[in-house]
């Protein structure tokens, strides 16, 4: 049986329960199927952005202190060997991310994984033909999904997101302009028939020609680490069953669900049913947060140590990020807050909610400590759900 207070929901073995992944480089949604029909639980898993910047901080730094003769850690003998499979760590830890909620939710029967998204080959060749490529009849799906996501479904000439979003040529094909995806964006139907036969910079927009040839890091991100997630969804002995990206968007357009990571993982795979009943009203927001640092002082922007950090893990029997809930008696934070906790060595800790603090030096004998922190942080927001999807209006979810 998983755990109910990690995840909202509890399953037990001998049920049919479908998990669905829809795989991202920026966010992952999940979602767990009964019979295949009832979606009984859903989430949304943020990833880390940061490990890059903190690497080549930590490499800047130490790069500095060694070429100014300051105090530095002597470097090491370069004989450390990669193993097979090695993965960037800001990679890796996108794979540890799925790894470890699909551990969680086990005991599940099945898994659904969208393992192609965008074919980047395709796109920026679209003349491959025959033995070299066999094109298929999404391929227009695949490249229409990727310049909405790529430009955040607004229209690159005038920001309009209300309006019908057409695919247009930014050298436009009667002047030799390619069908590459270098050469597409995305635009509204007025502006599409105003450019008519001009280029977007002979129209006024010189910087659409940057924003297209912008290379495609989030899709090389999910190419470079589809496979890995694969091989870890069939270690777990499973059925695992793929789709692509195009087959996801269909399914979803079909049931008439909006655009969310959340929705989008209800409809991976061929095994998406023509009909859905959500089971649950609420979407569990997940944020990887890592079990934090190595340092043992802090830095300021100049890489020079500002104070030490903590040299115990727990204050007074807590640890910052444990989700704690409070019941103070008096003063000006009188009532009950819940929320992840920020311990301070006084005694009195901080309770934030995201990113937003909502209690500020509340004494340690108010808390009680809900669940321990384990490198997430969690959030339940209401579900968004159109008048025409069925639901019981039940909420099978609880943290």
């Amino acid at each position: 049986m998983c755990c109910a207070r990690q995840t909202g929901i509890t399953l037990s073995k001998g049920d049919d329960f479908r998990l669905k992944i829809d795989y991202g480089s920026r966010y992952t949604g999940l979602a767990v199927l009964k019979s295949n029909r009832d979606v009984v639980w859903l989430a949304q898993v943020n990833h880390r952005t940061d490990i890059k910047k903190k690497l080549d901080d930590r490499r800047s730094f130490r790069r500095r202190r060694r070429s100014q003769n300051l105090r530095y850690r002597k470097p090491r003998f370069d004989n450390r060997k990669r193993t097979e499979g090695w993965l960037p760590p800001s990679l890796q830890s996108r794979v540890d991310n799925i790894q470890s909620w699909v551990r969680k939710l086990i005991p599940i029967s099945s898994i659904s994984y969208e393992n192609i998204r965008f074919d980047t080959q395709l796109m920026e060749n679209p003349e491959i033909k025959g033995i070299e490529y066999q094109q298929g009849n999404l391929q227009g799906y695949e490249v229409r999904e990727y310049l909405l996501d790529k430009f955040q479904r607004t229209c690159v000439y005038c920001g309009r997101q209300d309006a019908q979003l057409e695919v247009e040529h930014i050298v436009p094909r009667i002047r030799n302009g390619s069908d590459r995806v270098s050469n597409l964006a995305i635009s509204c139907h007025d502006c599409n028939q105003n450019k008519g036969k001009m280029t977007a910079e002979e129209f006024g927009h010189p910087e659409v020609h940057d924003k297209a040839k912008k290379p495609l890091k989030d899709t090389a991100i999910v190419n470079s680490t589809r496979w890995k997630v694969f091989d870890l969804l069939k270690d777990t002995k499973l059925p695992v069953e793929c789709g692509t990206g195009a087959l996801t968007k269909m399914n979803r357009i079909k049931l008439n669900l909006p655009k969310d990571h959340h929705f989008d993982a209800c409809c991976v795979g061929k095994s998406t049913p023509d009909e859905l009943r959500f089971k649950t009203n609420e979407i569990l927001y997940i944020h990887a947060k890592g079990r934090g640092s190595y340092k043992r002082c802090k830095l300021d922007k100049y890489g020079f140590p500002r104070k030490p950090a903590p040299r115990i893990k727990y204050i007074f029997g807590f640890q910052s990020g444990n989700i704690i809930k409070a019941i103070v008696d008096n003063g000006k934070y009188k009532g009950t807050w819940k929320g992840a906790v920020a311990c301070r060595s006084s005694g009195y800790f901080d309770i934030k909610n995201g990113a937003k603090r909502i209690a500020q030096g509340i004494n340690h004998k108010y808390f009680k400590l809900i669940q321990r922190f384990d490198g997430y942080t969690y959030q339940l927001d209401r579900l968004n759900l159109n008048s025409n999807i069925k639901t019981d209006g039940r909420n099978s979810s609880h943290c």
